[in-house]
């Protein structure tokens, strides 16, 4: 028999897994390493700080052989994940990804700069969506209807939480992700401060149409 894809919770050993998924699709959908140093900087930012801080929120898609190949991972709480993003994150990596001294000049200080940075998180436009949310999976994966699944899971343990509402910033050049977030519900939000020609805010309830 076929393995199965499906969904189900983050475990510890999933960690590699996830850092790689998140490398090979954070350039808007496509490999990143051609465009940095040291691409793990990524992961270190959008992956790794979500399943360390907020494991209970992490769900991913398992091929069917226990190998993860996509991921659903978020907070229901964005101003307390920010605190402690700084508090209890911020520590362990500051060290192999130093702050810049100036502007940033590369891509990995742009990154480093948003990795010492997670107030950038709280946005005052979007408190109303208090949950947000990054979602990857790897090329081959995507376009299978495994994305609504992710989203779907999220979704439910957002509503056992108690939280209505849920955002998300994404690159604005990610047309083929946009398309998706629209299929799904989601629907702009204007932000002060926020160029939408880089990001573009996103939000939506966290009622499953499909299930209500």
């Amino acid at each position: 028999m076929n393995p199965t894809a499906a969904v189900r919770p983050y475990r510890h050993a999933d960690a590699p897994a996830l850092d790689d998924i998140c490398v090979r699709t954070a350039h808007n959908g496509r490999d990143s390493r051609p465009l940095y140093a040291d691409p793990a900087v990524l992961p270190a930012i959008f992956a790794a700080p979500y399943v360390h801080l907020d494991p209970d929120l992490a769900f991913v898609l398992d091929d069917g052989t226990g190998r993860a190949v996509g991921y659903i991972l978020g907070t229901a709480d964005t101003p307390r994940f920010a605190e402690e993003f700084r508090a209890k994150w911020l520590p362990r990596v500051a060290h192999r990804y130093p702050a810049p001294a100036g502007p940033p000049g590369t891509p990995d200080e742009v990154m480093a700069a948003l990795l010492h940075d997670p107030e950038r998180m709280i946005v005052p436009e979007l408190a109303a969506y208090p949950a947000h949310l990054h979602i990857d999976l790897l090329p081959e994966w995507q376009g299978r209807g495994h994305g609504r699944a992710l989203m779907r899971t999220f979704w439910r343990a957002l509503r056992e939480r108690g939280v209505p509402a849920v955002h998300l910033v994404m690159a604005t050049a990610n047309t083929p992700a946009r398309a998706f977030y629209d299929r799904l519900g989601f629907h702009v939000i204007e932000a002060a401060g926020l160029d939408p020609a880089d990001v573009t805010c996103l939000g939506r309830t966290t009622r499953d149409p499909e299930r209500s």
